[in-house]
């Protein structure tokens, strides 16, 4: 059983980090021969070997391939990395620099690498002078390699030799993702056995992937920068840190690592600055269509018992003012789903929200290399550029008077669809360009303008990755582990639904039964682990897909609503008037016994993580120094008295266990 993952806030012995940085021990050794002792802005022999303490033990960069390895405090020895499988070339001279790292180069290559410690962790970073690549580090070949941790929605842990992932349907052997777009957290990690563990970070995301390889049946997985002068990719970041092998071990020393350059968000923080925040804490959320967008059946779900929701709403008509101040009396927030993403010929166009002023369309469109716009989600116009947008609002507004025009009845909450998501574009317009970076800047920005600038609005986006958590007080998807098998199913209209009908359309509404190898990948609890929410837990909030609503996938519900309470991660719906009739009930019961543990602990990090059983059905988090613990049995068989398909959670104080058996509400 893995060990216990302490707090993130605490994770580090901060004063043995500080010892360390004060006393790395820095050398170069010839491999069988000599060690050679720095002597200040000295050079040393060519490939060679440096060393720099790190917690845990020592790490060892062999500067001819930037192979990786490690000495634990144990005695143990890891490979942290394999040689890069790039040709880099004969390595220049290493020297000292201040603080205790290393410096070297790769003329061939045109890359320079620096080494140090940071905070315990081994950094390498790369900086080429040319257009180039690297594929490093290699990762995942040491013999005692058990599982693959990976942050794709809430995260999984998947075993290296599980025959599903490496050649089956699971479909990660041969694979490759984008790790600035199809991650939610820049990192991946390793469990080495029970008792050892490596998580890399890479904070330089945009520009790299991630591939993954089965040789001998074992998965690997392989990095690749490509180093773009044009794409503003030339720098290239990787952290290494050795952990204690529990699966969300990576995810934690992100976590410390946001906190350590005052990059993490906090809730508290959010609430204080914006009270009708705090409403989001105990909330379900739901996106509302016909009925369901009205006064009578808002005042139902608070009849029902239901104190906290998060009510959306897509498309016209809009909730109208009576609808919005019987949410806001009830305890709800209530705000619009909205995209700047997309932008369409005002004459044709199918969404009210792809309609803009003037000529944004077409004068604003991305566009690729050969000066040809990039075309829209859907096939449906094109994706609009974030800088033209940007350099336009000051004298246009289009932005803050979209803002107003979808807040005009009351709203307090407001969800941007794609701004937070990894999908970011170079934009070759000569009158608008910008790299993939300055797409996130400007994201940033026009979000930050929604949350911060007037009365503020409680701001959501999709998917949210980690460089938007201090921006977003919620995400719909990052939750949701989605696949190419997923996306391939929703263009399925006869079996996934479509847009209609209007008021209830089955890309929403209609149940689907999901293929067992897409359940398998997206929903088996033996694969599930919590990095999104050990990373993020107590920034933001965050749930499923909007269009994987809990009654979408009827043979996933108890899944999932274990899965849910476990991660203390709201359950996400869409309603409309029959179905509040039919689930009204079980959406009560289900918030009933969710809202008062995510008001304890929904501004607290998750600080443990532990599967109790040897087959993984069991398993248990803690939030906050025991401010809620948590026991899910995805299991069949009972567990000390927990039966099967069932959760227990204890809030500090509590005489008993609080139970669910979300199976018996249906």
């Amino acid at each position: 059983m893995p060990t216990k993952i302490t707090s993130p806030g605490h994770a580090r012995k901060r004063s043995e980090t500080r010892f360390l940085a004060l006393s790395i021990a820095l050398a170069l050794t010839a491999v069988g021969a000599t060690t050679y002792a720095f002597t200040a802005g000295a050079e040393q022999p060519r490939g060679k070997q440096v060393e720099l303490s790190v917690d845990g033990g020592t790490a060892v960069v062999d500067t001819a391939s930037l192979a990786v390895r490690a000495r634990t405090r144990d005695g143990r020895e890891l490979t942290l990395s394999d040689a890069s499988g790039t040709d880099l070339g004969a390595p220049g001279p290493v020297t000292r620099t201040d603080g205790g790292g290393a410096r070297w180069s790769y003329p061939a290559r045109g890359i320079d690498v620096a080494a140090r410690t940071d905070h315990g962790r081994l950094s390498l970073r790369l900086k080429a002078h040319r257009d180039t690549s690297v594929s490093w580090p290699v990762t995942g070949t040491d013999a005692a390699t058990s599982s693959l941790q990976l942050p794709r929605g809430e995260g999984l842990d998947v075993p290296v030799d599980d025959a599903f992932w490496t050649t089956g349907k699971g479909g990660l052997g041969g694979s490759t993702v984008d790790v600035g777009e199809g991650l939610t957290l820049p990192l991946w990690g390793f469990s080495l056995g029970e008792k050892a563990g490596v998580s890399y970070l890479t904070p330089t995301d945009i520009g790299t992937s991630l591939g993954f390889t089965a040789p001998g049946g074992r998965l690997r997985a392989t990095a690749e920068h490509t180093f773009d002068r044009g794409e503003g990719t030339r720098d290239y970041a990787v952290t290494f840190a050795l952990t204690d092998g529990n699966p969300v071990a990576p995810a934690a020393d992100y976590r410390s690592y946001l906190a350590e350059r005052g990059q993490l968000g906090s809730l508290k923080r959010k609430i204080a600055k914006n009270p009708a925040t705090g409403k989001l804490l105990g909330a379900f959320h739901a996106y509302t269509w016909g009925d369901a967008r009205k006064a009578p059946a808002v005042r139902k779900l608070r009849e029902l018992g239901v104190d906290r929701m998060w009510l959306g709403y897509d498309g016209t008509p809009y909730p109208d003012k009576e609808a919005v101040r019987a949410a806001k009396k009830a305890g709800y927030l209530v705000g619009p789903y909205d995209s700047f993403a997309n932008g369409q010929d005002p004459r044709t166009a199918d969404a009210p929200n792809a309609v803009w002023p003037g000529r944004v369309y077409p004068d604003d469109c991305v566009r690729d290399a050969g000066g040809k716009p990039e075309t829209g989600f859907g096939g449906r116009g094109c994706y609009l550029s974030s800088q033209a947008f940007e350099q336009a609002e000051p004298r246009h507004h289009y932005l803050r008077d979209r803002v107003r025009s979808m807040v005009a009845n009351g709203a307090d909450s407001y969800f941007l669809d794609v701004d937070a998501t990894g999908e970011l574009f170079r934009d070759h317009d000569k009158g608008h360009p910008m790299t993939k970076a300055k797409d996130r800047e400007n994201r940033l920005a026009r979000m930050r303008r929604i949350a911060d600038t007037g009365k503020g609005l409680v701001l959501g986006s999709e998917t949210a990755q980690a460089w938007a958590n201090e921006v977003l007080a919620f995400d719909h998807g990052g939750a949701t582990p989605a696949t190419d098998g997923l996306w391939a199913l929703q263009k399925d209209r006869e079996k996934w639904g479509g847009y209609y009908p209007e008021n209830a359309p089955g890309v929403f509404f209609k149940p689907v039964d999901l293929p067992a190898d897409l359940a398998k990948s997206m929903y088996d609890p033996r694969y599930r682990v919590p990095l999104y929410e050990t990373a993020l837990h107590g920034s933001l909030v965050n749930t499923e897909r909007w269009e994987l609503s809990y009654d979408k996938l009827p043979r996933q519900k108890s899944t999932r609503a274990l899965l849910a309470m476990l991660g203390n991660t709201p359950l996400n719906y869409v309603l409309d008037g029959p179905s509040l009739n039919k689930h009204g009930a079980e959406l009560a019961a289900l918030q009933k016994y969710f809202s008062p543990l995510h008001k304890a602990a929904g501004t607290e990090p998750l600080t443990s993580y532990r599967r109790l059983t040897g087959d993984r059905a069991v398993q248990r988090t803690v939030f906050g120094r025991g401010t809620l613990t948590v026991t899910a049995n995805f299991g069949t068989t009972a567990y000390k008295g927990l039966p099967g398909g069932c959760v227990e959670a204890r809030l500090k104080g509590d005489d008993a266990p609080r139970r669910l058996c979300p199976a018996k509400l249906g």
